[in-house]
Protein backbone atom coordinates (compact mmCIF):
# COMPACT_ATOMS: atom_id res chain seq x y z
CA UNK A 1 0.00 0.00 0.00
CA UNK A 2 1.32 3.78 -0.98
CA UNK A 3 2.97 5.43 2.43
CA UNK A 4 1.30 8.67 0.06
CA UNK A 5 5.22 10.25 0.64
CA UNK A 6 7.75 10.98 -1.80
CA UNK A 7 11.18 13.09 -1.91
CA UNK A 8 9.16 16.51 -1.55
CA UNK A 9 7.62 15.43 1.38
CA UNK A 10 3.58 13.88 2.04
CA UNK A 11 1.28 13.57 -0.76
CA UNK A 12 -1.28 14.95 1.75
CA UNK A 13 -0.71 17.16 3.92
CA UNK A 14 -3.64 18.22 6.16
CA UNK A 15 -4.53 21.54 7.73
CA UNK A 16 -6.66 22.57 10.54
CA UNK A 17 -8.30 25.39 11.37
CA UNK A 18 -9.75 24.89 14.69
CA UNK A 19 -11.63 28.07 15.44
CA UNK A 20 -12.99 29.46 17.79
CA UNK A 21 -12.91 27.66 20.97
CA UNK A 22 -16.17 25.51 21.88
CA UNK A 23 -18.40 26.46 24.70
CA UNK A 24 -20.66 24.15 25.79
CA UNK A 25 -18.88 20.72 25.61
CA UNK A 26 -15.07 19.02 25.17
CA UNK A 27 -13.61 18.26 22.11
CA UNK A 28 -10.18 16.03 21.91
CA UNK A 29 -9.21 14.90 18.36
CA UNK A 30 -8.37 11.31 17.54
CA UNK A 31 -6.13 12.14 14.95
CA UNK A 32 -5.15 15.60 13.01
CA UNK A 33 -7.36 13.91 10.10
CA UNK A 34 -10.70 12.22 11.54
CA UNK A 35 -12.56 11.88 14.75
CA UNK A 36 -13.06 13.21 18.02
CA UNK A 37 -14.41 12.36 21.40
CA UNK A 38 -17.07 15.24 22.70
CA UNK A 39 -17.60 15.24 26.43
CA UNK A 40 -19.16 17.10 28.97
CA UNK A 41 -22.85 16.14 27.58
CA UNK A 42 -25.30 14.25 28.81
CA UNK A 43 -27.46 13.38 25.23
CA UNK A 44 -30.20 12.01 27.65
CA UNK A 45 -30.82 15.41 29.26
CA UNK A 46 -29.77 16.94 25.80
CA UNK A 47 -33.16 15.69 24.09
CA UNK A 48 -35.06 15.91 26.63
CA UNK A 49 -34.93 19.91 26.90
CA UNK A 50 -31.57 20.67 29.04
CA UNK A 51 -31.47 24.38 29.64
CA UNK A 52 -28.07 24.35 27.26
CA UNK A 53 -29.57 21.86 24.56
CA UNK A 54 -29.58 24.51 22.03
CA UNK A 55 -25.81 25.75 22.17
CA UNK A 56 -24.88 22.34 23.02
CA UNK A 57 -26.63 20.95 19.64
CA UNK A 58 -25.12 23.63 17.31
CA UNK A 59 -22.13 22.88 18.82
CA UNK A 60 -22.15 19.12 18.15
CA UNK A 61 -23.31 20.07 14.72
CA UNK A 62 -19.85 21.80 14.79
CA UNK A 63 -18.02 18.48 15.67
CA UNK A 64 -19.69 16.56 13.52
CA UNK A 65 -18.81 19.07 10.43
CA UNK A 66 -15.28 19.38 11.64
CA UNK A 67 -14.22 15.94 12.75
CA UNK A 68 -16.53 13.42 10.18
CA UNK A 69 -16.80 11.41 13.21
CA UNK A 70 -17.75 12.31 16.86
CA UNK A 71 -17.94 9.75 19.92
CA UNK A 72 -19.78 10.25 23.11
CA UNK A 73 -18.98 7.63 26.30
CA UNK A 74 -20.67 7.15 29.54
CA UNK A 75 -23.80 7.74 27.89
CA UNK A 76 -27.47 6.15 29.21
CA UNK A 77 -29.94 6.81 26.54
CA UNK A 78 -33.18 5.12 26.10
CA UNK A 79 -34.58 3.62 22.60
CA UNK A 80 -37.07 6.72 22.11
CA UNK A 81 -33.95 9.26 23.34
CA UNK A 82 -31.64 7.77 21.06
CA UNK A 83 -34.32 8.21 18.38
CA UNK A 84 -34.90 11.74 19.45
CA UNK A 85 -31.07 12.48 19.21
CA UNK A 86 -30.97 11.37 15.57
CA UNK A 87 -34.08 13.31 14.42
CA UNK A 88 -32.22 16.25 15.81
CA UNK A 89 -30.17 16.12 12.16
CA UNK A 90 -33.33 15.43 10.06
CA UNK A 91 -35.94 12.81 9.79
CA UNK A 92 -35.23 8.85 10.05
CA UNK A 93 -33.66 6.28 7.32
CA UNK A 94 -35.37 2.91 7.67
CA UNK A 95 -32.80 0.13 6.64
CA UNK A 96 -33.95 -1.57 3.54
CA UNK A 97 -32.68 -5.01 4.53
CA UNK A 98 -31.92 -5.35 8.61
CA UNK A 99 -33.98 -5.96 11.33
CA UNK A 100 -35.06 -3.56 13.59
CA UNK A 101 -35.98 -3.13 17.69
CA UNK A 102 -38.51 -2.87 19.24
CA UNK A 103 -41.71 -1.64 17.05
CA UNK A 104 -39.67 1.49 15.91
CA UNK A 105 -38.00 0.46 12.28
CA UNK A 106 -35.78 3.54 12.50
CA UNK A 107 -34.18 1.49 15.19
CA UNK A 108 -31.41 -1.16 13.96
CA UNK A 109 -30.40 -3.69 15.65
CA UNK A 110 -26.79 -4.59 16.01
CA UNK A 111 -25.98 -8.16 17.31
CA UNK A 112 -22.91 -10.11 17.19
CA UNK A 113 -22.21 -13.92 19.28
CA UNK A 114 -20.30 -16.60 19.38
CA UNK A 115 -23.31 -18.44 16.91
CA UNK A 116 -23.26 -15.49 14.66
CA UNK A 117 -22.49 -15.99 11.11
CA UNK A 118 -21.71 -12.72 10.37
CA UNK A 119 -21.37 -9.43 12.51
CA UNK A 120 -22.30 -5.93 10.93
CA UNK A 121 -20.10 -4.02 8.50
CA UNK A 122 -17.01 -6.12 8.64
CA UNK A 123 -16.27 -4.57 4.93
CA UNK A 124 -15.10 -0.90 4.02
CA UNK A 125 -18.61 0.94 2.99
CA UNK A 126 -20.62 3.95 3.53
CA UNK A 127 -24.21 2.68 5.07
CA UNK A 128 -26.57 2.23 2.53
CA UNK A 129 -25.11 4.31 -0.53
CA UNK A 130 -27.19 1.97 -2.95
CA UNK A 131 -29.83 4.19 -1.51
CA UNK A 132 -31.59 7.13 -4.56
CA UNK A 133 -30.79 9.43 -1.44
CA UNK A 134 -28.05 7.63 1.05
CA UNK A 135 -28.02 8.49 4.71
CA UNK A 136 -26.63 11.10 5.99
CA UNK A 137 -25.71 9.79 8.97
CA UNK A 138 -25.57 6.80 11.66
CA UNK A 139 -25.94 7.27 15.08
CA UNK A 140 -24.61 3.78 16.51
CA UNK A 141 -25.09 3.19 20.27
CA UNK A 142 -23.26 -0.01 21.75
CA UNK A 143 -24.79 -1.35 24.69
CA UNK A 144 -23.09 -4.54 25.18
CA UNK A 145 -19.06 -4.78 24.13
CA UNK A 146 -16.51 -7.38 24.47
CA UNK A 147 -13.41 -7.17 26.93
CA UNK A 148 -10.95 -6.72 24.31
CA UNK A 149 -11.93 -6.28 20.23
CA UNK A 150 -14.51 -4.73 18.45
CA UNK A 151 -12.40 -1.52 17.29
CA UNK A 152 -14.38 0.55 14.42
CA UNK A 153 -12.14 2.29 11.70
CA UNK A 154 -12.82 5.34 9.98
CA UNK A 155 -11.61 7.03 7.07
CA UNK A 156 -11.89 10.75 5.30
CA UNK A 157 -12.80 10.72 2.50
CA UNK A 158 -12.23 14.20 1.88
CA UNK A 159 -8.28 13.33 2.24
CA UNK A 160 -8.47 10.75 0.26
CA UNK A 161 -9.74 12.78 -2.78
CA UNK A 162 -7.37 15.53 -1.80
CA UNK A 163 -4.65 12.75 -2.02
CA UNK A 164 -5.20 11.96 -5.51
CA UNK A 165 -3.30 13.60 -8.11
CA UNK A 166 -4.83 16.96 -10.10
CA UNK A 167 -4.77 14.19 -13.48
CA UNK A 168 -6.67 11.84 -11.39
CA UNK A 169 -9.11 14.21 -9.76
CA UNK A 170 -9.27 15.30 -13.74
CA UNK A 171 -9.98 11.70 -14.94
CA UNK A 172 -12.64 11.50 -12.01
CA UNK A 173 -14.39 14.54 -12.83
CA UNK A 174 -18.20 14.08 -14.00
CA UNK A 175 -17.99 9.90 -13.36
CA UNK A 176 -20.51 7.72 -11.90
CA UNK A 177 -20.67 4.35 -10.41
CA UNK A 178 -23.55 1.86 -9.63
CA UNK A 179 -24.06 1.29 -6.23
CA UNK A 180 -25.82 -1.95 -5.68
CA UNK A 181 -27.63 -3.54 -2.81
CA UNK A 182 -28.82 -6.57 -4.21
CA UNK A 183 -25.66 -8.79 -4.04
CA UNK A 184 -25.38 -7.57 -0.42
CA UNK A 185 -28.45 -7.85 1.60
CA UNK A 186 -30.34 -10.65 -0.17
CA UNK A 187 -30.22 -13.28 2.30
CA UNK A 188 -27.95 -11.12 4.28
CA UNK A 189 -30.45 -11.38 7.75
CA UNK A 190 -31.64 -14.69 7.40
CA UNK A 191 -30.51 -15.97 10.91
CA UNK A 192 -32.83 -13.04 12.43
CA UNK A 193 -35.45 -14.28 10.66
CA UNK A 194 -36.15 -11.85 8.05
CA UNK A 195 -37.41 -12.79 4.79
CA UNK A 196 -35.96 -11.51 1.90
CA UNK A 197 -37.70 -8.57 -0.06
CA UNK A 198 -38.52 -8.37 -3.69
CA UNK A 199 -35.45 -6.56 -4.86
CA UNK A 200 -33.34 -4.08 -2.97
CA UNK A 201 -32.31 -0.68 -4.08
CA UNK A 202 -29.45 0.70 -6.44
CA UNK A 203 -28.68 3.96 -7.50
CA UNK A 204 -25.96 5.62 -9.57
CA UNK A 205 -23.75 8.24 -7.69
CA UNK A 206 -20.93 10.44 -8.75
CA UNK A 207 -17.51 8.80 -8.19
CA UNK A 208 -17.02 12.20 -6.38
CA UNK A 209 -19.04 13.79 -4.56
CA UNK A 210 -19.55 17.54 -3.04
CA UNK A 211 -20.79 17.61 0.72
CA UNK A 212 -23.78 20.05 1.03
CA UNK A 213 -22.74 21.89 3.96
CA UNK A 214 -19.24 22.00 3.83
CA UNK A 215 -19.31 22.17 -0.11
CA UNK A 216 -15.74 19.91 -0.01
CA UNK A 217 -15.27 17.46 -2.77
CA UNK A 218 -15.35 13.78 -1.30
CA UNK A 219 -14.53 9.99 -3.20
CA UNK A 220 -17.49 8.26 -2.99
CA UNK A 221 -16.92 4.39 -3.86
CA UNK A 222 -16.68 1.83 -1.67
CA UNK A 223 -16.24 -2.24 -1.61
CA UNK A 224 -19.29 -2.99 -0.17
CA UNK A 225 -21.83 -1.15 -2.39
CA UNK A 226 -20.05 -0.26 -5.51
CA UNK A 227 -19.97 -2.37 -8.44
CA UNK A 228 -19.04 -0.31 -11.77
CA UNK A 229 -17.57 2.70 -12.82
CA UNK A 230 -20.33 4.04 -15.63
CA UNK A 231 -19.54 4.89 -19.18
CA UNK A 232 -15.99 3.02 -19.41
CA UNK A 233 -14.96 -0.58 -20.23
CA UNK A 234 -15.42 -3.16 -17.47
CA UNK A 235 -11.68 -4.11 -17.07
CA UNK A 236 -10.63 -0.36 -16.99
CA UNK A 237 -13.40 0.05 -13.93
CA UNK A 238 -12.23 -2.65 -11.99
CA UNK A 239 -8.46 -1.72 -12.21
CA UNK A 240 -9.44 1.92 -11.59
CA UNK A 241 -11.85 1.01 -8.56
CA UNK A 242 -9.70 -1.25 -7.08
CA UNK A 243 -7.01 1.50 -7.10
CA UNK A 244 -9.87 3.94 -5.54
CA UNK A 245 -10.36 1.29 -2.84
CA UNK A 246 -6.86 0.68 -2.08
CA UNK A 247 -6.30 4.40 -1.91
CA UNK A 248 -9.27 5.16 0.15
CA UNK A 249 -8.42 2.92 3.00
CA UNK A 250 -4.91 3.91 3.56
CA UNK A 251 -4.13 4.43 7.39
CA UNK A 252 -3.09 7.78 7.06
CA UNK A 253 -7.22 9.03 6.59
CA UNK A 254 -7.84 6.71 9.19
CA UNK A 255 -8.73 6.69 13.12
CA UNK A 256 -9.79 4.18 15.26
CA UNK A 257 -12.28 3.72 17.99
CA UNK A 258 -12.34 1.36 20.94
CA UNK A 259 -15.52 0.78 22.50
CA UNK A 260 -16.72 0.87 25.90
CA UNK A 261 -20.08 -0.01 26.83
CA UNK A 262 -22.66 2.93 26.90
CA UNK A 263 -20.83 4.40 23.77
CA UNK A 264 -22.01 5.92 20.99
CA UNK A 265 -20.24 6.85 17.65
CA UNK A 266 -22.04 9.42 15.09
CA UNK A 267 -20.42 9.75 11.95
CA UNK A 268 -21.23 11.32 8.36
CA UNK A 269 -21.82 8.47 5.61
CA UNK A 270 -21.14 11.69 2.81
CA UNK A 271 -17.36 11.89 3.62
CA UNK A 272 -16.39 9.07 5.57
CA UNK A 273 -16.31 5.28 5.54
CA UNK A 274 -16.07 2.78 8.48
CA UNK A 275 -14.78 -0.85 9.34
CA UNK A 276 -16.10 -2.34 11.96
CA UNK A 277 -13.64 -5.35 13.28
CA UNK A 278 -14.88 -8.73 14.08
CA UNK A 279 -11.88 -10.25 16.19
CA UNK A 280 -13.87 -10.58 19.48
CA UNK A 281 -15.54 -14.20 19.16
CA UNK A 282 -16.67 -15.71 21.02
CA UNK A 283 -17.73 -12.61 23.02
CA UNK A 284 -21.09 -10.64 22.64
CA UNK A 285 -21.41 -7.01 20.71
CA UNK A 286 -25.09 -5.21 20.72
CA UNK A 287 -26.84 -2.55 20.55
CA UNK A 288 -28.73 -0.36 18.39
CA UNK A 289 -28.21 2.33 15.29
CA UNK A 290 -30.06 5.26 14.40
CA UNK A 291 -29.64 6.77 10.70
CA UNK A 292 -30.64 10.12 9.63
CA UNK A 293 -31.97 10.57 6.06
CA UNK A 294 -30.06 12.19 3.58
CA UNK A 295 -30.15 13.92 -0.19
CA UNK A 296 -29.34 12.40 -3.61
CA UNK A 297 -25.37 12.94 -3.80
CA UNK A 298 -24.32 15.78 -6.64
Amino acid sequence: MSSLAGKQGPRYRHTTDDGAPYETIAVEKLTPIIGAEISGVDLGALVDGDTRSNRQMDEIHRALAENLVIFFRDQSITPKQHLAFGRKFGELHFHPAAPHEDEDPALMKIYADKNSPRANGEGWHSDVSCDLEPPMGSILYIKQCPPRGGDTLFANMYAAYEALSDRMKAYLDGLTALHDGEPIYRGLYANYGVADRPSYPNAEHPVVRTHPVTGKKALYVNRGFTRHINGIPRDESDAMLAYLYQHAENPLFQCRFRWTENAIAFWDNRCTQHRAMWDYWPHTRSGTRVTVKGERPV
